[in-house]
């Protein structure tokens, strides 16, 4: 038997739908930086990649960091809009208009007994 694979969670970065909200609110990005202590940070907390969610030791590795592939590509995820709720709710059928319903039995006998009594009262 194989060894166990671990998601690791030492690098594990914002997600993008939180990269989003700090992009549109600086006050979210203001909450997220100080929730940890800027003595813990690398460089002191100076340098920040709002994009990627990362803290760098200096202004060389930042520009470094900017220049990059994963950077770059970040960027272009980033292009994207995330999906709102009513988006992923209507993906699975939720809350959209799926289309006029089949009448079911009983209402069809149930317009049918009132077409008939309407068709006597008009006779008599």
């Amino acid at each position: 038997m194989g060894a166990l694979r671990r998601v690791k969670t030492k690098r594990r970065t914002r997600d993008l739908d939180q990269v989003h909200a700090d992009l549109r609110s600086s006050r979210h990005l203001a909450e997220h930086k100080t929730t940890k202590p800027a003595e813990d940070l690398p460089g002191l907390g100076q340098w920040y990649c709002v994009e990627c969610a990362k803290w760098f030791e200096s202004e060389h590795s930042m520009q470094q960091h900017t220049r990059g592939k994963n950077h770059k590509r970040r960027l272009r995820m980033l292009k994207e809009e995330p999906y709102s709720h009513k988006e992923a709710e209507a993906a699975i059928g939720l809350g959209t208009d799926n289309g006029t319903r089949k009448p079911s039995k009983l209402s069809i006998i149930e317009d049918q007994a009132a077409a008939l009594d309407l068709d006597t009262a008009s006779h008599e």
